[in-house]
């Protein structure tokens, strides 16, 4: 899979996606890196750790969050869109579900969308993503978690997400999915998902993990956000031994390490 102008073994190695929220009110890291010379230190320090690509988001999607207009979001992310295509090497994905947000972004130079609607937000979306030719990460959400079978009905969504990547003309090679961890899942929906995330390769697409931090292993470990790295490592190292391509995280040194360990042991090599 080609994402910028990196190609990506997606059949045999985990890549590291790095979070950097450029928002005041992120579950993990609200208001860190909202000013752009604090951000850039924190991209360049991602880079010299591992992080394959880097993923920029300008609105919270924490459980209660407030949405900001487009506008305001795209003030968010482009600047620093700009400033690090300026002066970094590295792959971007914009993390929106806004296809106004999307298409202001493409046209800054982002690489990827990551849509964690999977194109069910704004049906203009894929039109946006398709008109690009760029690849896309298409999340499992939904209004509400209801399910009559758990893993049949996340199966059943995520046909769907494909069929509107497919009818708006977005190419096989151009799509990953994630199961969306955290969204429209209780505590126990949420270890599920991770146990079972391989049961979705059967679409056929490279999957990405995006577990880091999350509350179901602060509710696993009665821990605090800032403390949750160790958790985050564990579903890290399942990523890796269940087939997923990418796992998306907030600590990279220590996610690429465990990366490197569990595929060494798994006869995996890589670079």
């Amino acid at each position: 899979m080609r994402i910028g102008n990196r190609e990506f073994d997606v059949k045999n190695h985990t890549y590291v996606m790095g979070i950097l929220n450029v928002t005041p009110d992120s579950f993990s890291d609200g208001g860190k890196f909202q000013k752009t010379d604090r951000a850039l230190f924190r991209v360049e320090e991602m880079i010299s750790e591992g992080m394959d690509i880097l993923d920029i988001g300008g609105e919270s999607t924490r459980p209660g969050f407030t949405a900001v207009p487009d506008e305001e979001e795209i003030g968010r992310v482009l600047p620093l869109v700009e400033a690090v295509k300026s002066r970094f090497d590295v792959p971007i994905s914009l993390d929106t579900y806004k296809s106004s947000v999307a298409r202001a972004g493409i046209t800054a130079g982002v690489d990827l969308i990551n849509d964690i609607w999977g194109l069910k937000y704004d049906r203009e979306m894929a039109n946006v993503i398709a008109q690009a030719n760029l690849p896309c990460c298409l999340m499992h959400n939904r209004k509400n978690g209801d399910y009559q079978s758990f893993m049949e009905d996340v199966a059943a969504d995520v046909a769907e997400m494909i069929h509107l990547a497919k009818r708006a003309g977005i190419a096989d090679d151009k799509i990953i999915l994630d199961p969306g961890v955290g969204f429209a899942k209780n505590y126990d929906n949420n270890l599920e998902i991770i146990n079972r995330m391989e049961e979705l390769k059967i679409f056929g697409y490279p999957l990405l993990l995006g577990a880091s931090r999350k509350s179901v292993i602060g509710l696993t470990l009665d821990l605090p956000t800032e403390q949750r790295v160790e958790g985050t490592l564990v579903t890290t190292v399942m990523a890796v031994m269940k087939g997923c391509s990418f796992v998306r995280v907030h600590d990279i040194k220590e996610n690429v390490r465990a990366i490197k360990m569990t595929e060494a042991i798994l006869g995996k090599t890589y670079g």
